[in-house]
């Protein structure tokens, strides 16, 4: 005959089936590890998102950066337009006398060996 209680412990069989079987416990700490490996990856999330947003090379970095760059390109094209002026200029001194001529008249105030020069200087206006 069999009895009613568990051998070496005198509990009955009935007070067995509180304990919950070993897969229930393994569900139990799989859980728990997966509440942990969800609260370090939030974590992580949260250190990825502080280095983006204010971090060395984030967010307020890159503003800055294309800020800069903007200024740059604007930089680089008056210089360019500058360049171009200098190299019409070059390329016109090279060809002709004219350019040089000019340059000469009103730069330096020469004039012509055949030429004659009037400098017309008004009286000052009588104060009353």
């Amino acid at each position: 005959m069999r009895s009613n209680t568990l051998p070496d412990s005198g509990v009955p069989e009935q007070a067995r089936a509180i304990e919950p079987p070993p897969s229930v416990r393994l569900v139990r700490r799989g859980k728990r590890f997966t509440t942990i490996l969800i609260a370090l990856l939030a974590v992580l999330l949260a250190a990825l998102q502080y280095q983006l947003w204010y971090g060395q090379g984030g967010i307020g970095d890159l503003a800055e950066l294309h800020s800069a760059r903007d200024a740059q390109s604007l930089e680089n094209r008056r210089l360019g337009e500058r360049n171009r002026a200098l190299e019409a200029e070059v390329a016109d001194l090279k060809s002709g006398l004219e350019a040089i001529e000019e340059r000469a008249r009103t730069e330096m105030g020469m004039i012509r060996e055949d030429e004659v020069f009037y400098q017309i200087i008004e009286a000052p206006a009588e104060r009353p």
